[in-house]
């Protein structure tokens, strides 16, 4: 039996984000605008906060997550709490990455990351599957 992930890493932080970096380069030019005003976050586990406010347990369930105002919600009036954050979890995505086994890494982030932009733009998760029919 050989061992085909000896001598084998994860992917870092660091190279996630390149990978994500990647996927923002290939937007198109209407989703590049909104997209440069989000910051994004690379980090391997949500927060439990994130998890507690989801009502959920296992932090492999969540692979992504936007954390602001909708743009088609937001008010000149309103004063931001804080900035308008996408956040990719890095060993969730690997872990459904894994068990997929039939996308590439930087599919996978990048289907990630347009969801929760979506998210940003005001798109219900409905109106997201009109549009990314990437699960079927």
């Amino acid at each position: 039996m050989t061992r085909k992930w000896a001598g084998r890493h994860a992917p870092s932080l660091e190279e996630f984000e390149a990978l994500a970096a990647a996927a923002i380069a290939a937007l198109p030019p209407e989703f590049a605008a909104p997209a440069r005003d989000v910051a994004l976050q690379i980090v391997d586990f949500p927060p439990d906060e994130f998890l507690a406010g989801m009502e959920m347990d296992d932090p492999f369930d969540l692979t992504g997550l936007y954390s602001g105002v909708p743009l088609t919600e937001k008010s000149l009036f309103d004063q931001p709490m804080e900035p308008d954050t996408i956040w990719l979890f890095r060993r969730p995505i690997l872990e459904e990455w894994i068990e997929r086994g039939n996308v590439s890494l930087g599919e996978l982030i990048t289907h990630v990351y347009v969801h929760e932009l979506a998210h940003h733009l005001g798109w219900s998760d409905a109106d997201i599957a009109v549009v990314d029919r990437w699960w079927e």
